[in-house]
């Protein structure tokens, strides 16, 4: 398929159902709804492109295996907001910037060069309850379990806010 083959109604339907998605997780897509929908058509052109939704604001590699952790939602997303308020591309924003309480300011990348990422893949992942590098956080309502470096702001289970939420391991 040609990315020209991508038509607004694809784009509005993929619009609708990431945003129900986003919403029902307890995240917020960006209210700016022609630019969001910007980033999701470069989204179904990377689908179309390589079969996976990379980020568009990444240079992909092709290989899947390669670019596991820049398949949207990519593993920054979560660090970018609890850091800046959004992540590094701009879909997904916080409740802060949503409000109005914190402004959107630029995102640096936190996607380790290819360097570092070739060393990272030839190191153990095997994890034991001693090496976890992350803590694991708690929701004391539903006891939904996550491992980054804060909690979510929601809950994606039950809704509670991050304030629920305890240090598990």
């Amino acid at each position: 398929m040609n990315p020209a083959d991508i038509t607004e109604k694809e784009v509005d339907s993929f619009y609708q159902k990431i945003k129900s998605e986003a919403e029902s997780a307890g995240y917020h897509l960006n209210p700016d709804e022609a630019f969001t929908k910007e980033l999701l058509e470069s989204i179904l052109i990377n689908q179309e492109r390589y079969g996976y939704g990379a980020c568009p604001c990444r240079l992909a590699s092709g290989d899947k295996e390669e670019d596991l952790d820049l398949i949207c939602p990519c593993d920054y997303r979560d660090p970018d907001l609890d850091e800046f308020g959004a992540c590094y591309c701009g879909l997904y924003i916080s409740s802060e910037i949503l409000s109005g309480g914190k402004k959107l300011t630029s995102i640096p990348e936190r996607r380790p060069g290819p360097d570092q990422r070739s060393i990272d893949d030839e190191s153990s992942h095997e994890l034991t309850i001693t090496n976890i590098s992350l803590p694991v956080w708690r929701c004391r309502v539903c006891g939904y379990l996550c491992a980054r470096e804060e909690p979510p702001e929601t809950c994606p289970i039950c809704k509670v806010g991050k304030e629920r939420f305890e240090r598990f391991l």
